[in-house]
């Protein structure tokens, strides 16, 4: 018996937006600047659980099952947290991110990559910027980078809210129409792709148990450009990057 042809690695939109007019390229870090088996968000996601577990008297199914409606609620555990319990963002980003880094390997294949991208590059995530830049310290990126734009930046709004990005955009005086972006969460690319830039959709090669099955879809939607399970080869394989 046959066994089934694999997905290609990259797929574009037959509509795609480009990249030759692109001078500032812009990446989410978690689950996309590193693979799941690094085992960075699984130790994030735990440590959400035990926040929430001992803020609330809660035993560990309670409080996942709390963080969870959390999540779907708000968008984020640390905004239904903020906004109903007055959690102090930063004591939550603290413990959520005091994790171990040995498992993050150094990849020197997507530092060249982002390396030879003509432009600006800037990191945009929901996470803490102490977070930020140790992951990309470990995987040997942060060097490329221009900052860091955390949760804290966008006053605790999180994507993939509107003013989120409007808020990225205007502090660092970036131009969507000429901007890509780099997610792995598909609902996280439709404000960015209605603003002009084009659109990158980031999923993992083999599925992460640790993650809800929704999170790492190859989503096929007018606001997905592209889609690729290794962005270091995206990189360097697009006709119109230049090398």
């Amino acid at each position: 018996m046959t066994a089934p042809a694999l997905p290609p690695p990259h797929v574009s939109a037959p509509n795609a937006r480009g990249f030759d007019h692109v001078d500032t390229w812009v990446f989410d870090l978690d689950n996309t600047l590193y693979p799941h088996d690094a085992r960075v968000w699984p130790q994030v996601d735990e440590r959400i659980t035990l926040y929430i577990a001992n803020l609330f008297g809660l035993d560990g199914l309670s409080a996942r099952a709390l963080q969870k409606f959390f999540y779907h609620k708000h968008g984020t555990t640390l905004r239904a947290l903020m906004e109903d319990y007055e959690v102090d963002p930063y004591d939550f980003l603290d413990f959520a991110h005091d994790i171990d880094h040995s498992a993050i390997e150094l990849n020197e294949a997507l530092g060249a990559a982002i390396g030879r991208l003509p432009g600006r590059k800037l990191i945009l995530t929901n996470g803490s910027r102490r977070h930020a830049e140790n992951v990309a310290r470990k995987l040997g990126v942060l060097e490329h980078f221009e900052d860091v734009f955390d949760i804290a930046a966008s006053d605790f709004v999180p994507k993939p809210e509107r003013r989120a990005y409007e808020i990225f955009l205007d502090r660092h005086h970036v131009d969507p129409a000429r901007s890509a972006m780099f997610e792995d969460i598909a609902k996280n690319l439709v404000v960015p792709h209605d603003l002009g830039m084009t659109t990158v959709l980031v999923v993992p090669k083999t599925l992460d148990p640790f993650r809800e099955s929704f999170e790492q879809e190859a989503v096929h939607a007018p606001h997905i450009d592209h889609i690729t399970n290794d962005l270091a080869d995206f990189l360097v394989s697009r006709r119109d990057v230049p090398a």
